[in-house]
């Protein structure tokens, strides 16, 4: 009697977890649904090559080109990954090889800790320190004038935001290979650096790409922080000095302001969809490799 009421306890826990996970993914459906229903109109109106491809918006002419948002969105997300990655691969391989235990201890919590300081938090420090510096002290070696609002003052930002995500993926990543592949290479007189840089890393390749794709993803969609110090300008930019409009800055100024205008939210939702459909697929690639990685484990 006892058998079967653990066995019917298994196959109701069981289904309890497969309608949440089918949950999950109906709402990722539904999210991408509602965003191609309320965009809909504007796609109808004009084809999608031209949108995504024009630099004119003028929502008055019902003109809506997203070509400059996109652009100033990969050009902040850019810079913060040419930015971060270095530095967190540095930062990784450091705690993860050559730390003491104390150390380590120590450094994880902290960098733990900058994930979960408010987008608004780093925003203001922004305002109040890289702007300014890059205004007053950078940009005038390298262009006439800059007000320090641009596309590296937002890849700064973003790349200290994404820092601790790719920090804490491939400190996972290392812990991965083998301990008896290290040991191997140290025993056969390999140096520690030249361990790390032929073993580790060498087996961790995927786990960096990984790490990089969640952290582009997380950065493409940051909108708070970027939007205090980009300028928000629609321009394309031609040097890191010039200012810049992602995507999700342009949702959060705009949605709810001149709904009046015919096709005005039709294409902020549009924008949203774009958006949406980036992230997704650098979530699901970033996941497929990792998943790979584990199986390989």
């Amino acid at each position: 009697m006892s058998y079967k009421i653990r066995l019917l306890k298994d196959r109701l826990s069981a289904n309890i977890f497969l309608e949440l996970s089918l949950f999950s993914i109906l709402t990722v459906v539904l999210i991408g649904y509602g965003l191609y229903y309320k965009s809909s109109p504007i796609l109808q109106q004009d084809t999608l090559w031209h949108l995504l491809s024009s630099t004119e918006w003028k929502p008055f002419k019902n003109e809506f080109g997203f070509f400059s948002y996109i652009i100033g969105s990969l050009a902040v997300t850019g810079i913060a990954i040419i930015i971060a990655l270095p530095l967190s691969l540095l930062c990784a391989i450091y705690i993860a090889e050559y730390a003491p235990h104390r150390i380590r201890q120590i450094l994880v919590p902290l960098i733990d800790l900058l994930s979960g300081i408010p987008p608004v938090v780093y925003g203001v420090w922004g305002v109040l320190t890289i702007v300014p510096y890059i205004g007053d002290h950078i940009a005038p070696h390298f262009v006439d004038y800059s007000s320090g609002y641009c596309a590296l003052a937002g890849g700064i930002v973003l790349a200290v935001m994404v820092f601790p995500l790719i920090v804490s993926i491939l400190l996972e990543v290392f812990d991965t290979v083998p301990k008896e592949l290290k040991e191997a290479s140290l025993s056969l007189g390999a140096t520690e650096w030249e361990t790390t840089r032929k073993v580790v890393l060498k087996k961790s390749v995927p786990g960096i790409i990984a790490a990089t794709v969640l952290g582009i993803s997380r950065a493409i969609g940051e909108t708070l922080a970027v939007l205090m110090v980009c300028g928000n300008l629609p321009m394309i930019p031609h040097s890191l000095f010039d200012s810049v409009y992602p995507l999700p800055a342009l949702i959060a100024n705009n949605y709810g302001d001149m709904m009046s205008i015919p096709m005005y939210e039709s294409a902020l939702m549009l924008s949203a969809l774009i958006l949406f459909v980036i992230i997704f697929i650098f979530n699901a690639i970033s996941r497929l490799i990792l998943y790979r990685i584990e199986n390989r484990s």
